[in-house]
């Protein structure tokens, strides 16, 4: 299988990056990939805020934007999978080309703007697909929207249903003035209506926040004090990165946020202020750079209680988050830890 994929992906990689994600749902959804379900063991099930993972290793918004292959995707190995951003009316997003695949650097640079079939379809999708495995939402607000705050409310109402946890998207780059909303007095207001809805629907649900890499110390500090107070059930750090610091590939020029290996050190800092601002108080998701079992150790022992992957995947396949869930259980085997919980912080 390993073979089939590896030959796959040399032919995906002729292929415009945009299409070749195409083909890749579509193969997915034609049988192609792993079909042995969630890899797991005693050391790597685990909880977080509630959910019961077969394993932490997940994959995050943006690979399954319109939960078209959960089913297969989860079939895959995976722990989890978190679909989106998802706005209440379909956009078409930016204009194309708006994905980059930067091969030397490992990494990927995307500006798609929240393009999505929206909440209505992807809903029908999600109920279709119930049952497959922990599925999570990641809410967006339509370009044009004035009050975005409505907008994140009104998806988490209609896909409450639906999915198993949900995250409030605040800090993709490529929708405008978005990552203003990360400010305090913003974040504030925008929290305090979610968070209302939230309560009207019972809370029964995680509610997540996901923040961008490109924070300052005292606006982490900010950010971690309002999701305490608005009793969030965690935080996931961290989006793609505006900044563009030793990159080779003839691609990092272009608009976007950049994702994969350049942003892995980075994410990592965000992570272990994150924990020490929080002290342990709140379920934390390591998202950005995260390519191998290491990584995702590395990430745990910094604080995160699960960690999510994408750009990795397009250069190593499907298969990714299965194998690095196996080496985690070995380096946690290895470590003389038990379960993921006692691991998490472990180098705070």
């Amino acid at each position: 299988m390993r073979l089939v994929e590896r030959a796959g992906l040399a032919a995906l990689r002729l292929a415009d990056p945009e299409r070749a994600h195409g083909i890749a749902l579509a193969a997915l959804n034609a049988g192609l990939g792993p079909r042995g379900g969630p890899v797991t063991s005693p050391r790597l099930a685990t909880r977080l805020a509630g959910l019961a993972l077969p394993n932490p290793v997940g994959i995050a918004a943006g690979f399954d934007k319109n939960a078209t292959a959960v089913r297969p995707i989860l079939a895959a190995g995976p722990g989890f999978l978190e679909v989106g951003a998802v706005t209440p009316r379909p956009q078409p997003g930016n204009p194309r080309p708006r994905l980059f695949r930067l091969a030397q650097d490992r990494a990927a640079i995307n500006r798609f703007g929240f393009n999505n079939d929206g909440m209505e379809a992807i809903g029908r999708r999600l109920a279709a697909a119930r049952g497959a495995g922990v599925v999570g939402v990641n809410l967006g607000a339509n370009k044009d929207t004035a009050d975005k705050a409505e907008d994140y409310a009104a998806v988490l109402g209609q896909l409450y249903p639906h999915a198993d946890f949900f995250t409030v998207n605040v800090s993709s780059p490529n929708t405008e003035r978005l990552r203003d909303l990360q400010g305090r007095a913003a974040l504030d207001r925008l929290l305090g209506r979610v968070t209302a809805e939230w309560t009207a629907l019972g809370r029964t649900k995680p509610l997540f926040l996901k923040i961008a890499p490109d924070l300052s110390e005292t606006e982490l500090a900010d950010i971690a004090e309002l999701a305490e107070a608005h009793a969030l059930s965690g935080i996931v750090a961290t989006n793609t990165t505006l900044v563009r610091e030793g990159l080779a590939s003839p691609h990092r020029a272009e608009a976007g946020g950049l994702s994969g290996a350049p942003l892995r050190n980075r994410a990592q800092a965000v992570m272990l202020s994150l924990r020490r601002l929080t002290g342990g108080r709140l379920p934390l998701i390591g998202v950005g750079g995260i390519a191998s079992a290491e990584d995702a150790y590395a990430r745990i022992r910094a604080g995160a209680s699960a960690v999510q992957l994408y750009t990795a995947m397009v250069y190593d396949g499907i298969s990714l988050p299965g194998r690095i869930a196996l080496g985690l259980d070995a380096l946690l085997a290895r470590d003389g830890f038990a379960s993921v919980a006692e691991a998490v912080g472990a180098d705070q």
